[in-house]
C-alpha cells in the first residue's frame, strides 16, 4: 500500500512524499525533489558558451572554445553525480534499523544504516538559517558508555529539506513503529 501527498520545500519547492507500507513494522519513506530542468541547464550552458565564444573573438585562441565546452560537460557529470539529489528515503524496520538513501541523478545510490538498537530517538529539531527557522528530522544515536546520553545526531533529508507539516507526517511514521520495539519485549 502506498500513497503520495504533495508538499514544498523550506525554499518552497513542490516535493512529493510517498510512504509506503511493508508490514506493521516496516515503512519506507521518501521525498522526492523535483527534476532536473532542461531549461535550466540549457542556459547555464549557453551562457557558458556564449561567454567563451565572446572571449574567443577577443583573443582568437580556439583553445578558449574547447576548454569552455570541456568545463562545461566536466561540471555537469559532477553535478549529477554527486550534487544534484532527486530523491532521499527513509527505511524503518522496527525488528533491525533504518536505512538512509540519496539517490542522484546520475542514478548512483548512497547509503547509510543504522541498527536499530542504536536509535535512541527520531526526533523534529529546528535551526536558524538565514533570518528564518527551518525545521529538520534526525535520529539520535544512543551513547554506548552513557544509556541516556546521545553519542551523535544524523540529520535526514537534508537535500529537500521539507517543511514542518511534511516532517510531522514522517515522524508520526517513525514514532509508530519505535513505539512498537519498545513495548514489544514488555508483552513476552
Amino acid at each position: 500500500m502506498a500513497e503520495e501527498r504533495l508538499f514544498r520545500s523550506a525554499s518552497g519547492v513542490p516535493i512529493t512524499l510517498r510512504r509506503r507500507q511493508h508490514s506493521a513494522s516496516c515503512r519506507e519513506l521518501a521525498v522526492r525533489g523535483p527534476r532536473l530542468q532542461l531549461r535550466s541547464l540549457s542556459a547555464a550552458t549557453s551562457a557558458v558558451w556564449l561567454a567563451a565564444y565572446g572571449l574567443f573573438a577577443l583573443s582568437e585562441n580556439s583553445m578558449v572554445l574547447s576548454a569552455a565546452i570541456f568545463i562545461t560537460l566536466i561540471g555537469l557529470i559532477i553535478y549529477l553525480h554527486f550534487v544534484k539529489i532527486d530523491q532521499e528515503s527513509l527505511l524503518v524496520i522496527g525488528s533491525l534499523g533504518i536505512q538512509v538513501t540519496s539517490s542522484y541523478a546520475s542514478g548512483k545510490e548512497s547509503t547509510v544504516f543504522i541498527e536499530m538498537g542504536r536509535v535512541k530517538d527520531v526526533v523534529i529539531n529546528e535551526a536558524i538559517h538565514m533570518q528564518k527557522v527551518i525545521y529538520y528530522l534526525c535520529i539520535l544515536l544512543q551513547d554506548p558508555e552513557d544509556p541516556q546520553g546521545v553519542s551523535e545526531v544524523v540529520p535526514l533529508f537534508q537535500s529537500s529539506k521539507p517543511r514542518l507539516d511534511c516532517l510531522i507526517e514522517v515522524y508520526k511514521s517513525c514514532q509508530e513503529i519505535l513505539e512498537q520495539r519498545k513495548t514489544a519485549p514488555q508483552s513476552n
